[in-house]
């Protein structure tokens, strides 16, 4: 059998083609259900999974938190996006793209969507982990916006063909390795000159980029850690564990995770106690 595809002429969607996540992957817009979003007591409500891209938003949270801005406490709903619930006329009013994370503020009414600038919105409400300084806030935007246009290459390039795609193809797999190492050689270079992405002071930029590129470079994502030989990425694997050791981080990667060890899933965040009473580990048995 020959693997060279030839496209039709129009394109159809075939619903039962696309592997793991098939089901909610449509060429539409819009909601597919009448639901209303859940509404908890904190100012800023969140509608969220603990993908990469939700990790970005939660992190944040519980580091404003750890500085002590009481108006970042926040309910963390959880969004099933295998059940399609990212689909609801409620999320779709808060995000009308239909993807995790979505942010609402009560204080303001203002919706966010979309991880980078959720991230922003916080960084500049709260006046923390953005800085002032004209020139060192361009550099952290400058990875900011550089993360938010690499990571697609990593999550939906190279995540997909080699872990998640139904076939695997020897094309794609090379090309989005091949991307997918440079970016981390990218990484790696600039952080050989400074602490954190940006500069010396930790900020959005690497509460950003983390959750993707800390993760793979810990060897935590797509079971892919010797494909890529991530030992070789030595500042970026020393920035990484750096990362992971800040109490805020060990916290917020656990909100409105579904899978993994049981400890370290918070399905629902609606409380700081959360953390002690609520992870699987302590739930589970109850439900069982």
């Amino acid at each position: 059998m020959s693997n060279t595809y030839t496209p039709p002429k129009i394109w159809t969607w075939d619903a039962e083609n696309g592997g793991e996540w098939a089901s909610i992957n449509r060429p539409i817009a819009g909601a597919t259900h009448d639901a209303e979003l859940p509404k908890g007591k904190h100012p800023m409500q969140l509608y969220s999974l603990g993908t990469p891209n939700g990790q970005k938003v939660t992190i944040l949270l519980e580091e404003l938190l750890e500085q002590g801005e009481a108006g970042a406490e926040y309910d963390a709903h959880l969004i099933k996006i295998g059940d399609g619930d990212q689909f609801s006329s409620g999320f779709v009013a808060v995000n009308p793209n239909s993807k995790i994370p979505a942010l609402f503020d009560t204080d303001t009414g203002s919706r966010v969507f979309e991880s980078g600038a959720i991230l922003l919105y916080l960084a500049q409400k709260f006046g923390r982990f953005l800085p002032a300084d004209p020139a060192h806030r361009t550099e952290v935007m400058n990875w900011l916006f550089w993360l938010q246009g690499s990571a697609p290459y990593l999550g939906g390039g190279f995540g997909h063909f080699y872990a998640y795609a139904p076939e695997k193809f020897e094309y794609p797999i090379d090309r989005f390795t091949m991307e997918t190492k440079r970016q981390m050689d990218v990484l790696d270079r600039e952080l050989a000159e400074h602490r954190y992405l940006g500069g010396d002071e930790y900020s959005i930029a690497d509460m950003a980029t983390w959750p993707w590129y800390g993760n793979l470079v810990m060897g935590d994502a797509y079971d892919a850690g010797e494909f890529l030989q991530v030992e070789s990425y030595e500042n970026l694997r020393r920035w990484a564990y750096d990362i992971l050791d800040r109490p805020a981080v060990q916290r917020g990667r656990k909100v409105n995770r579904t899978w993994g060890p049981l400890e370290n899933q918070l399905h629902e965040r609606h409380d700081a106690s959360d953390f002690e009473l609520r992870t699987q580990d302590k739930i589970a048995p109850q439900e069982a």
